[in-house]
This record gives structure tokens, C-alpha cells and sequence, in this order.
């Protein structure tokens, strides 16, 4: 995990789709430095709370050094432009035109430094007609779409229970990021990405446009079916659900052997899964009257057994404690800036058959403001932290 040994990020983000975006490119080894407030990234005070140090925070921040800087000052703004300059990537999610206005945008800076790179993470870019709007992931999921295929039929607006497009924009940008860099080694140049939310929500959302394109009609909640195949979906079985995924014809006469019902493999309403998908309703109750006779345990083992894809429906505690994710050593512990032991997920990338092990903990508060700026010969003092 060294591919961005060398390279130098400071990062002007808080929460989620910013803060993640620059963890990434730390675990790759960059120098990343997080440029924080005197009253810190807001996510700091979001609980689970382990004696003063947030686990949010510390989940999307190791890998990092932490600078406060007051960019209300010339002072502080004075020291942004020194860390800036001595930087390769600039990651920043304030509104666009804020660091304009602060004259440490991407525009300001790269005259001075051609081969800065900036993303920019927003709701809905850098220009247009909504670009001075802020979003959250609750408003960027209803406004892309995603809460409208979620959730059971009929039921009201549901959002993905994981924060979807905060955390996509935040992939997309470090891959950007890293493609940047690529061109930079071959041209010099810098680059100005602009990241949307907005935009990175439909670009995931592929198999949803496309259908709106090819059909003109728009995409219907299903719960946890599938639009175009079956049986693909949660299914009841006596004491719970699991997961059943039949995704080709093979593995749908597999699925009939196992429950019992051979006759199925020739039932003209499920020949095909576009015609097995058109008719899962049906599917699914002749599936579960099946099901109801026997616990999760029993079907898992079955199908298993036959080869057809399954899966409990786990918790979180289940889905880390899984042998996969022990043997993959996904799980790591980690220190806080309290010294509080505790755990997290580490990167899930292995290179080389290798998974990375964290190399420095999420830091404090304006922990390594003194080290950053004395090594650029900055004399500035660090602000007190404020609490708000």
C-alpha cells in the first residue's frame, strides 16, 4: 500500500464524502494533512463516543495528521498557502466559491504551482444552476433518485441505510485523484476535478438510467427483488430470511431440485429469468410455502450444497465476525488519540496477497500543527481549540 509514498495531500474537508476521499489516498500511502477548524471536523463530537474521542471520526481518518488552522485570519490563510504549495492534491469540500473568496482555490494556487491538483467534493458541482445549494445524503439520495427503488412497494420514501452518496462521490474522487497523478507524470500539468454528489449518485445508478432510457418508463421499487431475474431476493423461511440469488437458468433448475418442485423447471412462466422476473410474485409465494417448513440453517446448507449463491441476512457484529473477514484481516485494532483501544475496519484492498495495516492512528486535534509548519519555516501559532 505504498503507490502514493511521496505524495503530499492537505485536505480541507469535514464529515463524510471528503474526509474518505483523502483516507483513501492515505491508505495508499500518501502524506495526507487535515486542515481543520479551531472547534475541529464536526464529526468529531458524532457519537459512539469512547471517553472524549468519536469512532465515527476515527473510522474515515486514520493515516492522517491534523493542523488547525483559523482561515478567517491572514495568519491562518497565510499557512494554508504554504501547506497548499507544498502539496501535490488539494481534497476541499466547502461550497463552491468559498476558498475563492479566501483566494486559495484551485485558480489562485495553480498560478503560482501548475501541478497542483484540486477536487473538489460538492452536492451538485462547481457550476450550474444548483451549485451554490449544500446537501446532505439524505436530500442527494431523494434528489438522484436512489430513495425512489428503495424500500418494499407501496411504502413511503427509503433511504439506503448506508450513507450511498457520500461515499461514492468520495470513491470517485480518489480515483480521479490517482488518474490525475498519472497525467501529471506525463504531462507536468495539474488538474481541477470537480466531484458531484449529484453526478456520482447517477453514475452508479447505471442499470437504473438505462432502463428510464430504454423503456421510457422510470424504475419501480422492488424491495430486495431484482427487475430483471428470479428468484433473486430475500426469502422467509420458518425461524427468519436469508438471501437467494438463481442468477442463470442452470442455477434456477438447481433451485427447483432442492425445494422439491422439478415441475417448475417447465412452468412457461419461468423459463427465462426476464419471464421468472415478470412473474416473481407468483415465484416467490410457491418458494416460501417451501421455505416456511424448514429454518435458515436447513436452506443455507441445501442450496450451498447445490451450488446456488445464499447468505444469511447478517448484522454488522455477524458480518465482521465472518471467517472470510478474519482470514482477509479486514479487522484491526486501533488506538485513539486518548490511547482508548478499540477496533475498525481497515482498508479492504489486498495487493500482493497482503492487507495494509493502518500506519498512524486518527490524529487529535491540531496534533501536528507545530511539526507541519515549523518543517515549512511558518511561524504561526496555533489557535486554542473551541468548542461549539
Amino acid at each position: 500500500m505504498s503507490a502514493l509514498s511521496g505524495i503530499k495531500v492537505v485536505e480541507f474537508c469535514e464529515i463524510a464524502a471528503g474526509p474518505f476521499c483523502a483516507m483513501l489516498l492515505a491508505d495508499m500511502g500518501a502524506d495526507v494533512i487535515k486542515v481543520e477548524r479551531p472547534a475541529g471536523d464536526a464529526m468529531r463530537m458524532w457519537p459512539p463516543v469512547n471517553d472524549g474521542y468519536s469512532e465515527n471520526f476515527a473510522s474515515i481518518n486514520r493515516n492522517k495528521r491534523s493542523v488547525v488552522l483559523d482561515l478567517k485570519s491572514e495568519e491562518g490563510l497565510a499557512a494554508a498557502r504554504a501547506i497548499i504549495l507544498d502539496s501535490d492534491v488539494v481534497v476541499e469540500n466547502f461550497r463552491p466559491g468559498v476558498l475563492g473568496r479566501m483566494g486559495i482555490d484551485y485558480k489562485s494556487m495553480s498560478a503560482e504551482k501548475p501541478s497542483l491538483i484540486y477536487c473538489s467534493i460538492s452536492a451538485f458541482g462547481q457550476e450550474g444552476p444548483r451549485s451554490t445549494q449544500g446537501g446532505f445524503d439524505l436530500t442527494m439520495q431523494a434528489m438522484s433518485g436512489v430513495m425512489s427503488v428503495t424500500g418494499e412497494p407501496g411504502t413511503a420514501p427509503m433511504k439506503c441505510g448506508v450513507p450511498l452518496c457520500d461515499f461514492v462521490a468520495a470513491l470517485y474522487g480518489a480515483f480521479a485523484v490517482t488518474a490525475a497523478l498519472n497525467e501529471r507524470t506525463r504531462t507536468g500539468e495539474g488538474q481541477n476535478i470537480d466531484v458531484s454528489m449529484l453526478g456520482t449518485a447517477l453514475g452508479v445508478a447505471a442499470l437504473q438510467t438505462s432502463e428510464y432510457f430504454g423503456t421510457g418508463r422510470d424504475p419501480k421499487k422492488l424491495g430486495s427483488a431484482h427487475p430483471r431475474n428470479a428468484p433473486y431476493q430475500a426469502f422467509k423461511a420458518a425461524d427468519g430470511y436469508f438471501g437467494m440469488a438463481a442468477g442463470n437458468n442452470s442455477l434456477w433448475r438447481a433451485v427447483c431440485d432442492v425445494v422439491g418442485l422439478p415441475d417448475l423447471k417447465e412452468d412457461e412462466r419461468y423459463l427465462t429469468p426476464t419471464l421468472r422476473a415478470q412473474n416473481q410474485t407468483t415465484l416467490k409465494d410457491t418458494l416460501e410455502a417451501v421455505f416456511d417448513t424448514q429454518p435458515v440453517a436447513h436452506w443455507l446448507d441445501q442450496f450451498a450444497r447445490a451450488g446456488v449463491p445464499c447468505s444469511p441476512i447478517n448484522t454488522y457484529s455477524e458480518a465482521l465476525s465472518d471467517p472470510q473477514v478474519v482470514h482477509m484481516g479486514w479487522v484491526q485494532d486501533l488506538v485513539l488519540a486518548n490511547g482508548k483501544a478499540t477496533r475498525t475496519f481497515a482498508s479492504p484492498l489486498r495487493i500482493n496477497g497482503q492487507t495494509a495495516h493502518i500506519q498512524r492512528r486518527p490524529p487529535g486535534l491540531g496534533e501536528h500543527t507545530e511539526e507541519v509548519l515549523s518543517a515549512l519555516g511558518a511561524e504561526y501559532v496555533k489557535p486554542p481549540v473551541v468548542t461549539e
